[in-house]
């Protein structure tokens, strides 16, 4: 069929025997055997001792390349590796057999046209930056370059440091407890408290988890989860972090001095930095968009029955049938889109030059430092991290950046060459799309 086929190799004794009598005379020249000496032992006895295995080992040699070059010499596009019939070999009689005959099923993809055109529709869904994204960011904003105050009273989202003493046990510890972790009916004890009162709480009740009490009490997790009962908390120190107030001084430390002078710029500098960390989040849905819009609009015949063979054999006793029946439309997708890329790439010339290899490599190893800025402090050093970094690794770096480079070679042809229409979402609806597969 278009998808499958078998082939089928027969073998003559005139086809291997020349190349096992040559191998025989080789052996009989090195091998060592007692009461003969090395290079006098007779044929005969080479024969009885080697015979069997030279015999299988040069017409495996021999079906290994006509197989090979069959397929090479008859261009078929094979997919994963021909399956020999297991059942036919373990018939054969080596003993007495002149004659082989050897059979492997093939899996094919049959040729299929891209037909890339503007016909073809993929929206881009880009995140609206409303007012509430940017008094959010804000927020958080104020919160992280906030001042860290010591009230008298503690109040909702403090933080109490102090001592911390098992009832009855041997614990006793200092610690800071977050009351912005904690549930708010747990946090009520911890209200409208200060320095030197004492609270007694249970400890799983309160914390609900036994990762939050060996964070809290500074133990090892095997340790913590034996801890339970009633602790007392004195308290050293009520924490609150005030938020900063939005003046030149915040604007400093977010942007650099004097960079951003008034409130306005402020809150317009916020959005285009929004805006340009959700359009990488934009990007990369589209390109999984147009990868799912292609493998579907794109007619490609597979042989899946054969696949669903092939990964059980080349995967044996790693995977169960059941494991590859419910997971194969994943990996089919998967192959149709790497037949896709490999015929965009060949069809239209797409190369990767060493240059750009480099290139790639640069910014990922900036995002490593924190950011582009890091390229024009470094100089000349980022140079030699890069050849560093790309060496690493039994080349397996250079390896991840070539692929990368080259999927971002593929998506840009693809978003030159199809229809993209740009839409622009609310966040929530943009997260429901994103997490839709």
């Amino acid at each position: 069929s278009s998808t499958e086929a078998l082939i089928k190799i027969s073998l003559k004794e005139t086809d291997y025997q020349p190349k096992v009598e040559q191998k025989v005379k080789d052996y009989s020249k090195k091998v060592d055997v007692k009461g003969f000496r090395k290079g006098k032992v007779p044929k005969s006895i080479i024969e009885n001792m080697y015979g069997k295995s030279i015999l299988v080992d040069e017409i495996n040699h021999l079906i290994s390349h006509s197989l090979t070059d069959y397929i090479r010499e008859n261009k078929i596009n094979i997919i994963g590796e021909p399956l020999p019939n297991r059942e036919q070999a373990s018939t054969i009689d080596w003993d007495t057999q002149k004659e082989f005959d050897f059979e492997y099923n093939v899996g094919m993809v049959d040729d299929f046209k891209l037909d890339l055109s503007r016909k073809m529709k993929v929206t881009q869904n880009e995140i609206k930056v409303g007012k509430d994204i940017i008094d959010e960011t804000v927020n958080n904003l104020k919160d992280q370059y906030g001042t860290m105050t010591n009230p008298e009273t503690s109040a909702e989202g403090d933080s109490l440091f102090g001592e911390f003493t098992q009832v009855d046990g041997e614990i006793k510890t200092t610690g800071l407890l977050d009351l912005t972790t904690l549930d708010k009916k747990a946090t009520k004890p911890f209200m409208n408290v200060k320095t030197g009162d004492k609270i007694t709480f249970d400890i799983l009740k309160t914390l609900k988890n036994e990762e939050a009490v060996a964070q809290l009490l500074g133990l090892e997790a095997a340790e913590a989860s034996t801890v339970k009962g009633d602790f007392v908390l004195e308290i050293k120190n009520v924490n609150r972090k005030e938020p900063a107030e939005i003046n030149q001084e915040f604007f400093d430390k977010i942007f650099g001095k004097d960079v951003i002078t008034d409130e306005k710029g402020f809150l317009g500098k916020i959005e285009d930095s929004i805006s340009a960390n959700y359009q990488k989040e934009s990007e990369y849905l589209l390109e999984r968009d147009v990868r799912d819009y292609l493998v579907k609009k794109i007619k490609i015949e597979t042989p899946n029955e054969f696949l669903k063979e092939w990964l059980l054999i080349s995967n044996e006793g790693k995977v169960t049938k059941e494991q590859i029946d419910n997971e194969f439309d994943l990996y089919l997708d998967e192959l149709k889109w790497s037949l896709i890329r490999n015929k965009i790439t060949s069809e239209n010339d797409l190369k990767v030059e060493d240059e750009d290899i480099k290139a790639k490599a640069k910014l990922v190893l900036a995002d490593q430092f924190g950011g582009p800025a890091i390229l024009d402090q470094l100089g000349d050093k980022m140079d030699e991290f890069t050849e560093s970094y790309l060496q690493a690794n039994d080349g397996q770096n250079y390896s991840t950046i070539y692929n990368q480079v080259m999927a971002d070679k593929v998506f840009g042809f693809l978003k030159e060459t199809i229809n993209i229409t740009e839409k622009k979402v609310s966040l929530d609806d943009f997260r429901k799309l994103a997490s839709a597969k």
